[in-house]
Protein backbone atom coordinates (compact mmCIF):
# COMPACT_ATOMS: atom_id res chain seq x y z
CA UNK A 1 0.00 0.00 0.00
CA UNK A 2 2.91 2.48 0.19
CA UNK A 3 2.97 3.09 -3.28
CA UNK A 4 -0.63 4.00 -3.29
CA UNK A 5 -0.55 5.97 -0.45
CA UNK A 6 2.44 8.16 -1.77
CA UNK A 7 1.03 8.64 -5.35
CA UNK A 8 -2.02 10.44 -3.24
CA UNK A 9 0.33 12.36 -1.67
CA UNK A 10 1.59 13.22 -4.28
CA UNK A 11 -1.57 14.59 -5.73
CA UNK A 12 -2.54 16.13 -2.49
CA UNK A 13 0.62 18.36 -2.15
CA UNK A 14 0.63 19.00 -6.00
CA UNK A 15 -2.19 20.23 -5.15
CA UNK A 16 -1.19 22.36 -2.41
CA UNK A 17 1.49 23.68 -4.00
CA UNK A 18 -0.95 25.30 -6.50
CA UNK A 19 -2.99 27.12 -4.27
CA UNK A 20 -0.38 28.28 -1.93
CA UNK A 21 0.82 30.25 -4.99
CA UNK A 22 -2.24 31.54 -5.70
CA UNK A 23 -2.47 32.41 -2.15
CA UNK A 24 1.30 34.00 -1.34
CA UNK A 25 2.35 35.61 -4.81
CA UNK A 26 1.26 39.07 -4.03
CA UNK A 27 4.31 40.70 -3.71
CA UNK A 28 2.82 43.89 -1.83
CA UNK A 29 1.51 41.54 1.11
CA UNK A 30 4.52 40.96 3.34
CA UNK A 31 2.45 38.25 5.70
CA UNK A 32 1.21 36.19 3.12
CA UNK A 33 3.56 33.52 3.91
CA UNK A 34 2.61 33.65 7.96
CA UNK A 35 -1.15 33.80 6.85
CA UNK A 36 -0.68 30.93 4.85
CA UNK A 37 0.69 29.59 7.80
CA UNK A 38 -2.29 30.25 9.73
CA UNK A 39 -4.74 29.00 7.30
CA UNK A 40 -2.92 25.55 7.02
CA UNK A 41 -2.64 25.18 10.82
CA UNK A 42 -6.59 26.16 11.08
CA UNK A 43 -7.02 23.53 8.99
CA UNK A 44 -4.92 20.90 10.78
CA UNK A 45 -5.91 21.48 14.20
CA UNK A 46 -9.31 20.76 13.56
CA UNK A 47 -8.19 17.72 11.62
CA UNK A 48 -6.46 16.64 14.66
CA UNK A 49 -9.35 17.17 16.79
CA UNK A 50 -11.81 15.10 14.96
CA UNK A 51 -8.82 12.64 14.62
CA UNK A 52 -8.64 12.27 18.97
CA UNK A 53 -12.31 12.12 19.82
CA UNK A 54 -14.04 10.82 16.98
CA UNK A 55 -11.41 8.21 15.71
CA UNK A 56 -10.09 7.93 19.42
CA UNK A 57 -6.10 8.46 18.45
CA UNK A 58 -4.27 8.51 21.34
CA UNK A 59 -2.44 11.67 22.42
CA UNK A 60 -0.37 12.59 25.17
CA UNK A 61 2.77 15.07 25.62
CA UNK A 62 5.10 12.58 25.53
CA UNK A 63 4.10 12.23 22.05
CA UNK A 64 4.25 15.97 21.38
CA UNK A 65 7.61 16.05 22.58
CA UNK A 66 8.86 13.05 21.26
CA UNK A 67 7.42 14.18 17.52
CA UNK A 68 8.24 18.01 18.45
CA UNK A 69 12.29 18.20 16.37
CA UNK A 70 10.72 16.68 13.31
CA UNK A 71 7.47 19.03 13.51
CA UNK A 72 9.32 22.08 13.77
CA UNK A 73 11.44 20.52 10.77
CA UNK A 74 8.39 20.34 8.62
CA UNK A 75 7.11 23.48 9.82
CA UNK A 76 10.10 26.14 9.30
CA UNK A 77 10.58 24.27 5.78
CA UNK A 78 6.93 25.41 4.52
CA UNK A 79 7.05 28.69 6.12
CA UNK A 80 10.31 29.77 4.31
CA UNK A 81 8.47 27.93 1.24
CA UNK A 82 5.46 29.92 1.48
CA UNK A 83 8.04 32.73 1.55
CA UNK A 84 9.90 32.31 -1.49
CA UNK A 85 6.70 31.87 -3.52
CA UNK A 86 6.53 35.69 -3.67
CA UNK A 87 9.71 36.01 -5.81
CA UNK A 88 9.99 32.81 -7.94
CA UNK A 89 7.59 30.99 -9.99
CA UNK A 90 5.73 27.49 -8.68
CA UNK A 91 7.23 26.00 -11.62
CA UNK A 92 11.25 26.51 -10.69
CA UNK A 93 10.50 26.47 -6.96
CA UNK A 94 8.62 23.52 -6.29
CA UNK A 95 11.20 21.21 -8.05
CA UNK A 96 14.26 22.81 -5.72
CA UNK A 97 12.02 22.21 -2.71
CA UNK A 98 11.63 18.71 -3.14
CA UNK A 99 14.78 17.56 -4.59
CA UNK A 100 15.17 16.60 -0.42
CA UNK A 101 13.52 13.10 -1.29
CA UNK A 102 16.77 12.29 -3.35
CA UNK A 103 18.53 13.57 -0.49
CA UNK A 104 16.99 11.42 2.16
CA UNK A 105 17.49 8.56 -0.26
CA UNK A 106 20.87 9.07 -0.34
CA UNK A 107 20.65 9.40 3.80
CA UNK A 108 19.05 5.76 3.89
CA UNK A 109 21.49 4.29 1.77
CA UNK A 110 24.49 5.75 3.55
CA UNK A 111 23.02 4.75 7.32
CA UNK A 112 21.10 1.61 6.61
CA UNK A 113 23.34 0.24 3.69
CA UNK A 114 21.71 -1.18 0.49
CA UNK A 115 20.28 -4.80 0.62
CA UNK A 116 21.44 -7.36 -1.22
CA UNK A 117 18.03 -8.37 -2.25
CA UNK A 118 17.18 -4.81 -3.71
CA UNK A 119 17.18 -4.81 -7.70
CA UNK A 120 19.99 -2.28 -9.34
CA UNK A 121 16.99 -1.47 -11.97
CA UNK A 122 15.66 0.40 -8.02
CA UNK A 123 18.71 1.98 -7.61
CA UNK A 124 18.24 3.04 -10.78
CA UNK A 125 14.53 4.17 -10.53
CA UNK A 126 15.34 6.08 -7.68
CA UNK A 127 18.46 8.23 -9.32
CA UNK A 128 15.97 9.17 -12.28
CA UNK A 129 13.78 10.83 -9.75
CA UNK A 130 16.60 12.55 -8.38
CA UNK A 131 18.08 13.33 -11.09
CA UNK A 132 14.81 14.48 -13.12
CA UNK A 133 14.05 16.43 -9.92
CA UNK A 134 17.37 18.53 -9.27
CA UNK A 135 18.00 18.92 -13.54
CA UNK A 136 14.15 20.58 -12.58
CA UNK A 137 15.34 22.87 -10.78
CA UNK A 138 18.32 24.31 -12.48
CA UNK A 139 16.67 24.72 -15.44
CA UNK A 140 16.13 27.98 -14.81
CA UNK A 141 20.00 29.07 -13.98
CA UNK A 142 20.55 28.37 -17.58
CA UNK A 143 18.03 29.78 -19.49
CA UNK A 144 18.38 33.01 -21.71
CA UNK A 145 16.84 35.69 -19.82
CA UNK A 146 14.42 37.07 -22.57
CA UNK A 147 13.29 33.19 -23.29
CA UNK A 148 12.42 33.47 -19.28
CA UNK A 149 10.75 36.76 -19.90
CA UNK A 150 8.48 35.81 -22.70
CA UNK A 151 7.67 32.47 -20.53
CA UNK A 152 6.58 35.15 -17.53
CA UNK A 153 4.64 37.58 -19.64
CA UNK A 154 1.71 34.83 -20.20
CA UNK A 155 0.83 35.10 -16.02
CA UNK A 156 1.62 38.77 -15.28
CA UNK A 157 4.14 38.07 -13.21
CA UNK A 158 7.82 38.82 -13.91
CA UNK A 159 10.59 37.64 -11.56
CA UNK A 160 14.04 38.59 -11.27
CA UNK A 161 16.90 36.82 -11.02
CA UNK A 162 18.82 36.38 -7.56
CA UNK A 163 20.44 34.64 -5.45
CA UNK A 164 17.84 34.79 -2.44
CA UNK A 165 14.98 33.52 -4.72
CA UNK A 166 16.74 30.52 -5.47
CA UNK A 167 18.33 29.87 -1.94
CA UNK A 168 15.09 30.73 -0.17
CA UNK A 169 13.82 26.87 -1.59
CA UNK A 170 17.33 25.63 -1.27
CA UNK A 171 17.02 25.92 2.38
CA UNK A 172 13.65 24.33 2.15
CA UNK A 173 14.86 21.36 0.51
CA UNK A 174 17.68 20.84 3.45
CA UNK A 175 15.42 21.51 6.30
CA UNK A 176 12.77 18.82 4.35
CA UNK A 177 15.52 16.46 3.89
CA UNK A 178 16.08 16.75 7.60
CA UNK A 179 12.64 16.06 8.29
CA UNK A 180 11.79 13.21 6.15
CA UNK A 181 15.06 11.85 7.80
CA UNK A 182 14.16 12.20 11.53
CA UNK A 183 10.54 11.15 10.67
CA UNK A 184 11.26 7.84 9.10
CA UNK A 185 13.54 7.04 12.32
CA UNK A 186 10.65 7.98 14.81
CA UNK A 187 8.35 6.43 13.47
CA UNK A 188 9.55 3.43 14.24
CA UNK A 189 8.94 4.20 17.62
CA UNK A 190 5.37 6.04 17.45
CA UNK A 191 2.10 5.21 16.17
CA UNK A 192 2.01 7.06 12.94
CA UNK A 193 -1.83 8.25 13.87
CA UNK A 194 -0.31 9.89 17.15
CA UNK A 195 2.71 11.30 15.19
CA UNK A 196 0.54 13.00 12.83
CA UNK A 197 -2.01 14.68 15.15
CA UNK A 198 1.27 15.56 17.21
CA UNK A 199 2.29 17.78 13.96
CA UNK A 200 -0.65 18.90 13.37
CA UNK A 201 -1.42 20.36 16.93
CA UNK A 202 2.33 21.64 16.78
CA UNK A 203 1.54 23.33 13.55
CA UNK A 204 -1.74 24.49 14.69
CA UNK A 205 -0.02 26.28 17.91
CA UNK A 206 2.85 27.74 15.84
CA UNK A 207 -0.69 28.88 13.28
CA UNK A 208 -1.75 30.69 16.53
CA UNK A 209 1.15 32.72 17.48
CA UNK A 210 1.28 33.90 13.83
CA UNK A 211 -1.92 34.99 13.95
CA UNK A 212 -1.19 36.49 17.43
CA UNK A 213 1.99 38.59 15.26
CA UNK A 214 -0.15 39.45 12.07
CA UNK A 215 -3.64 39.79 13.36
CA UNK A 216 -2.86 41.47 17.08
CA UNK A 217 0.53 42.95 16.35
CA UNK A 218 0.75 43.88 12.78
CA UNK A 219 -3.06 44.65 12.31
CA UNK A 220 -3.31 42.89 9.28
CA UNK A 221 -7.07 42.60 8.00
CA UNK A 222 -7.83 38.97 5.90
CA UNK A 223 -9.71 39.57 2.77
CA UNK A 224 -11.80 36.59 2.40
CA UNK A 225 -11.11 36.70 -1.76
CA UNK A 226 -7.65 36.44 -1.09
CA UNK A 227 -7.38 34.21 1.53
CA UNK A 228 -9.32 31.71 -0.07
CA UNK A 229 -6.67 30.01 -1.85
CA UNK A 230 -4.80 29.80 1.21
CA UNK A 231 -7.23 27.74 3.22
CA UNK A 232 -8.05 25.52 -0.01
CA UNK A 233 -4.12 25.20 -0.11
CA UNK A 234 -4.49 24.15 3.68
CA UNK A 235 -7.21 21.32 3.22
CA UNK A 236 -4.72 19.53 0.54
CA UNK A 237 -1.81 20.19 2.20
CA UNK A 238 -3.41 18.21 5.03
CA UNK A 239 -5.15 15.13 3.39
CA UNK A 240 -1.79 15.32 1.73
CA UNK A 241 0.26 14.96 5.28
CA UNK A 242 -2.61 11.88 6.54
CA UNK A 243 -1.69 9.82 3.70
CA UNK A 244 2.44 10.73 3.44
CA UNK A 245 2.90 9.42 7.24
CA UNK A 246 1.67 6.31 6.23
CA UNK A 247 3.50 5.78 2.90
CA UNK A 248 6.70 6.49 5.39
CA UNK A 249 5.88 4.52 8.25
CA UNK A 250 6.61 1.84 5.94
CA UNK A 251 10.45 1.89 6.82
CA UNK A 252 11.42 -0.94 3.85
CA UNK A 253 10.91 1.40 1.21
CA UNK A 254 11.23 4.65 2.84
CA UNK A 255 14.31 5.28 0.47
CA UNK A 256 11.70 4.64 -2.41
CA UNK A 257 8.00 6.37 -0.93
CA UNK A 258 9.94 9.64 -0.22
CA UNK A 259 11.39 10.21 -3.83
CA UNK A 260 8.11 9.67 -5.47
CA UNK A 261 6.26 11.87 -2.94
CA UNK A 262 8.90 14.53 -3.37
CA UNK A 263 8.36 14.25 -7.25
CA UNK A 264 5.53 15.56 -6.69
CA UNK A 265 6.60 18.84 -8.05
CA UNK A 266 6.20 17.17 -11.65
CA UNK A 267 2.52 17.92 -11.00
CA UNK A 268 2.48 21.42 -9.65
CA UNK A 269 4.96 22.15 -12.54
CA UNK A 270 2.18 21.33 -14.74
CA UNK A 271 -0.38 22.70 -12.66
CA UNK A 272 1.38 26.23 -13.11
CA UNK A 273 1.57 25.41 -17.02
CA UNK A 274 -2.66 25.17 -17.01
CA UNK A 275 -3.68 27.30 -14.71
CA UNK A 276 -0.72 29.96 -13.63
CA UNK A 277 -0.28 30.04 -17.64
CA UNK A 278 3.49 29.74 -16.34
CA UNK A 279 5.20 28.76 -19.82
CA UNK A 280 7.54 25.36 -19.92
CA UNK A 281 10.85 25.22 -22.34
CA UNK A 282 11.72 21.64 -23.38
CA UNK A 283 14.19 21.22 -20.93
CA UNK A 284 11.25 21.19 -18.28
CA UNK A 285 9.49 18.08 -19.96
CA UNK A 286 12.87 16.42 -20.77
CA UNK A 287 12.96 16.41 -16.81
CA UNK A 288 9.83 15.68 -16.48
CA UNK A 289 9.90 12.44 -18.57
CA UNK A 290 12.73 11.40 -16.49
CA UNK A 291 10.86 11.22 -13.02
CA UNK A 292 7.87 9.86 -14.47
CA UNK A 293 10.28 6.84 -15.54
CA UNK A 294 11.67 6.50 -12.00
CA UNK A 295 8.08 6.78 -10.33
CA UNK A 296 6.48 4.03 -12.69
CA UNK A 297 9.46 1.75 -12.05
CA UNK A 298 9.31 2.21 -8.72
CA UNK A 299 5.59 1.41 -8.78
CA UNK A 300 6.06 -1.99 -10.95
CA UNK A 301 8.75 -2.76 -8.67
CA UNK A 302 5.75 -2.73 -5.72
CA UNK A 303 3.51 -4.61 -7.06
Amino acid sequence: MWFTFAIIALLCWSGSDLFSKIGCQDASDKYSHLKMVMAVGVVMGLHAAYEIFFNGVEMSWNVIWTYLPVSLLYILSMAIGYLGLRYIELSISSPICNSSGAIVAILTFITAGISEDLPPIALVAVAFVAIGVIALGFVESHEDEELRRARQDASNHHYAKSWIALAIPVVYCLLDALGTFADSRVLEVLDEDSANCAYELTFLFVGVLCAIYVLGIKKQKLVPKMEAPKYIGAVCETIGQFFYIYALADSEHVAFSAPIISSYCVASVLWSRLFLKEKLSWKHYLSIAVVICGIVILGYLDI
